[in-house]
């Protein structure tokens, strides 16, 4: 493969592929990225990201792009068939990325605000109305790929990696042999999106009715959109769920007449797969190719962008030859168990709200308002914060695998004032308590930007030096995805990442 055409060859053009050619953009890695489809897919899909994937969104420069698309939602909860509140999560606190904890979206001005940026970077071509023909060659040297435009013409496209971001039908996958691992839940829901006058009566919050007699989800979109969904019952046509009038009587009891104006309506299968294998020498899996959930916490997209991020970096630093391309081997192993946190948590959620059977579902709701009463009917707990990592690229230390804090009003010592992670920039980073902590005479494995805190940067608020201090470390060394590789003296720190890189 001495000859290769590109660094990287992304097969699927949605909002993972879209967000990984953007970061490799930045990382200035050499990629094509290719699609079927020539345009944005003009109806909304996926309904919501959380704090960290905003973070991501910023560090690519379009965070102000996407807010006007987006609204805060500050609640979701959880209702019995008569109104009562089951579980409560507020999602209104402070989070590490220091952007709202959970945002509704637009999906296709969002892809557009993606699809601008990327065409800012001269080192990423994209070729829409593209779709991959085979994989013709696949080994440790790199990837031939023949693709074909949707005129006939057929190109060979040879990469150093080629990542398959081309969705659940992923045809990446297929020629892998990455077989499915299937959790077993498989729910058909009647999805229906809406374009809305005004918002009168509707709920402001995310809402699950845990009702025997059609559970259903009521989403608030970006705003004057709302999304609704509909649990199929058992032998339910999936067509005739679909004619306007059955669409109408179910949407009845929430918008009153000419509130609410149909725009999109599909049937789909909620399910929970994985893939067993993610990388096969040259070849890697990204997005609902490696894996799909329910939609009951949101996740579906967040975990493809998640994956996005952990893949640019890793990919970078093995084509800057930083790194072996082992290196990549730790792609799966953080990110599996990520994923299949949420899927099960998704699951468990999943099966509280699919419950049909009347007394299953009373006796569901009396231990879980039985549960609030003795909490006094607080909020519930959230969910576990999924931004968390166990295993992978990590090393050791306190805070090891959480997301660095944000400074959302940070100074440097110039006196230039924003958002720490602009102000930072990319790559690593290395944050130290003093000057004599920051390893200025190691020789790091790639490059390391090196900051004291209250000497190279502030923060207004004070809460970055109170983090840094409550850590016990000398330092922390930060990924590129914002992850803390871990916590301790810069000599260590050095010692561990090269391990890493090496191995």
């Amino acid at each position: 493969m001495a000859m290769l055409d590109t660094d990287v060859l992304i097969v699927g053009y949605g909002p993972t592929g879209e967000t990984l050619a953007g970061l490799l953009g930045l990382y200035g890695v050499r990629a094509v990225a290719i699609d079927k489809e020539r345009e944005v897919y003009r109806q909304p899909r996926a309904a919501h990201f959380d704090h960290e994937i905003m973070r991501v969104w910023q560090r690519l420069g379009i965070a102000e792009q996407v807010l006007p698309s987006t609204r805060a939602m500050k609640a979701y909860e959880f209702r019995s068939a008569d109104g009562e509140i089951l579980m409560r999560f507020n999602q209104d606190g402070a989070t590490a990325s220091g952007w709202a904890a959970s945002y509704m979206f637009h999906q296709p001005a969002l892809e557009e605000a993606l699809r601008k940026r990327v065409a800012a970077f001269s080192n990423i071509d994209v070729r829409l109305g593209t779709s991959l023909v085979e994989i013709d060659r696949n080994d440790a040297a790199g990837v031939s790929a023949r693709i074909k435009d949707d005129a006939g013409a057929e190109t060979t496209v040879r990469a150093r990696f080629l990542i398959g971001a081309d969705g659940g039908g992923s045809a990446v996958r297929r020629a892998i042999d990455a077989e499915l691992f299937d959790y077993g839940f498989d729910e058909p829901w009647l999805v229906v999106d809406t374009s809305v006058v005004d918002e009168d009566g509707l709920p402001p919050f995310g809402l699950q009715v845990c009702d025997p007699g059609r559970p259903t989800t009521v989403m608030p979109m970006a705003p004057l959109r709302r999304r609704w969904e509909f649990m199929l019952f058992p032998g339910e046509n999936a067509d005739a769920m679909l004619d306007d009038a059955r669409v109408e009587a179910l949407l009845k009891p929430w918008v009153r007449t000419g509130q609410a104006r149909i725009v999109r309506k599909a049937v789909y299968r909620f399910h929970g797969l994985v893939a067993k294998h993610w990388r096969k020498d040259s070849v890697l899996l990204a997005g609902d190719a490696a894996h799909q959930m329910p939609p009951f916490l949101g996740q579906g997209m967040c975990s493809g962008i998640r994956d996005a991020d952990s893949l640019a970096w890793r990919l970078a630093c093995v084509l800057r030859g930083e790194a072996t391309a082992a290196l990549l081997d730790s792609y799966q192993q953080e990110r599996e168990p990520h994923v299949r946190s949420i899927i099960e948590t998704a699951i468990f959620m999943g099966r509280v709200v699919c419950i049909l059977d009347r007394d299953a579902a009373k006796e569901r709701d009396q231990g879980m308002l039985a549960g609030r009463a003795a909490r006094g009917n607080a909020d519930d707990p959230p969910p576990a914060d999924f931004a968390g990592l166990k295993e992978g690229c990590v090393s050791g230390g306190p805070r090891t695998g959480e997301l660095f804090p944000q400074a959302m009003k940070a100074r440097t010592s110039t006196g230039v004032c924003g958002r720490l992670d602009d102000l930072l920039g990319p790559g690593f980073w290395l944050i130290a308590r003093d000057n004599d902590a920051r390893g200025d005479t190691l020789d790091w494995p790639t490059a390391v930007k090196r900051v004291v805190v209250d000497r190279d940067v502030s923060d207004e608020s004070g809460r970055l030096t109170a983090w840094l201090q409550a850590t016990g470390a000398a330092a922390v060394l930060v990924r590129p995805d914002r992850y803390i590789f871990g916590a301790g003296t810069a000599d260590a720190l050095n010692a561990a990442l090269r391990e890493k890189f090496a191995r």
